[in-house]
């Protein structure tokens, strides 16, 4: 650009101006062409709005040039808090508001990072309502810049004026790492932001407290992950407050918001006695309780389970039979004198439970349920250990160790009729536990039809 007239823009001499025109009619199209500034850019920097109002009627066109920063005149005008001027530029082309610069930046983004003159904010806000939809090549909306800057009066303008256009679900909208505007309050521990959104005018229905970023850190996450000495009591109380949770305690089948604001008032209002306190408080509760920490106590439990009921097919009660007993090969004189002396026993074979051949029913009994537990136990350990690794290896374990079960109980029942029965409830109780279980599991979850 000629260096006078880059001059003559600096110190908004509008008449130095007018006589370069008169003298050369093409220098503001010679200047066009060489790209870079232009006079326009130069006096919106510098804050002279009659050399700007006069530029905009002479070439209209300078409006939409980019400087070699990748601004227009709206941009710097906007940053440096011009209102004046832009004012002006806006009366030329209100489509100005959505020109993008460098890194896809608009000038309502420039003018709340650099927090000038909230008046512009609102000026530009006025002008293009759908400006406070754009977000930047970064994925940053302009609450995002306002945050990230520590703008908090750019904020509060931001915000109430998404209230005003019903456009709060902005707020939830996540820059390229997955972080809201309230994941960076968070982090940088900006008071005033997070209470002015969780306790301000924000709906707060509108607004999600436990959306996960690209680390799957929650905001109460990020808080309890970044600590520092200031603020982060406050911080934290405001969101458990508002219903904020850490992502391990994020519940895997939701509760809708209403529900959780029942339970709540439910638990504050309900009169209980020392023990009902007592056994709500050891009670599983999903907001508060992890799924990890539930699979981990899960297994715990199963093993015990699985671990008791095979121990059943070692040492089953009343033991099992030490020899073998045949009443067929006593000496019929010596059991007729020794009768009144004698208890009566049944013929055995060693090896075989003791309790089978005096009581059948009441051992089928014992046999079936404890093969219910054993594989039932067996199954939720298959549930509970999927994607982990070597899993080929763990389900020839599990074969195993049922085989072996199945082998063991059958070898002790005292007759082959029990033996015969148990092999086929050995083969049908894998296989029914599964689809039993689910059918059951989807008839409690049907919706039950209320008659008025």
């Amino acid at each position: 650009m000629n260096r006078i007239l880059l001059q003559a823009a600096w110190n908004g001499d509008v008449d130095y101006l007018l006589k370069e025109i008169d003298t050369n009619p093409s220098i503001l199209h010679v200047t066009s062409l060489e790209g870079g500034e232009n006079p326009l850019h130069i006096s919106c920097l510098a804050g002279h709005l009659n050399f700007a109002a006069t530029l905009l009627k002479l070439r209209p066109k300078y409006s939409r040039e980019l400087n070699q920063d990748g601004f227009c005149s709206l941009h710097i005008a906007a940053a440096s808090g011009h209102i004046e001027i832009v004012k002006e530029l806006l009366k030329v082309d209100l489509g100005l508001c959505l020109v993008k610069g460098k890194d896809r930046r608009i000038p309502l983004h420039v003018a709340v990072v650099n927090g000038g003159n909230v008046e512009v904010i609102k000026e530009l806000l006025s002008a293009s309502s759908s400006s406070v939809e754009c977000v930047t090549a970064q994925g940053e909306t302009s609450v995002h810049l306002a945050v990230h800057n520590n703008q908090f009066e750019a904020f509060q303008v931001l915000v109430e004026h998404m209230k005003q256009a019903n456009k709060e679900d902005l707020l939830n909208v996540q820059d390229l790492h997955g972080n809201t505007a309230l994941h960076l309050a968070v982090s940088k521990k900006q008071y005033e932001v997070v209470d002015f959104l969780l306790n301000g005018p924000v709906n707060k229905e509108n607004l999600e407290f436990n959306s996960l970023n690209k680390s799957s850190l929650t905001p109460l996450d990020m808080l309890l992950m970044f600590r520092s000495e200031s603020g982060d009591r406050e911080i934290e109380e405001i969101l458990i407050q508002a219903g904020a949770l850490k992502s391990e305690n994020l519940q895997t089948s939701a509760y809708t918001q209403e529900q959780q604001q029942h339970q709540t008032h439910t638990s504050r209002t309900e009169s209980r006695s020392p023990s009902r306190k007592v056994l709500e408080y050891f009670k599983f509760n999903n907001l508060r309780d992890s799924p990890r920490i539930v699979r981990n106590t899960l297994l715990v439990i199963v093993i015990l389970i699985t671990t008791a009921t095979y121990q059943a097919t070692l040492s089953p009660p009343g033991g099992v039979w030490q020899d073998d007993f045949n009443p067929s090969t006593i000496n019929n004189s010596n059991s007729n004198s020794n009768n009144s002396n004698t208890t009566y026993v049944k013929a055995h074979t060693a090896g075989r439970a003791v309790m089978g051949t005096h009581n059948p029913i009441s051992y089928s009994i014992f046999l079936f349920g404890n093969s219910v537990g054993f594989y039932t136990s067996v199954y939720m350990m298959y549930v509970l250990t999927a994607a982990f690794p070597l899993r080929l290896e763990f389900h020839i374990c599990l074969f195993a160790l049922c085989s072996n079960y199945g082998t063991c109980m059958s070898a002790i029942a005292p007759n082959n009729a029990i033996s015969y029965a148990f092999t086929g409830t050995s083969i049908a109780v894998p296989i029914m536990i599964p689809l039993v279980t689910m059918l059951w599991r989807d008839y409690l979850r049907r919706p039950r039809r209320v008659s008025p």
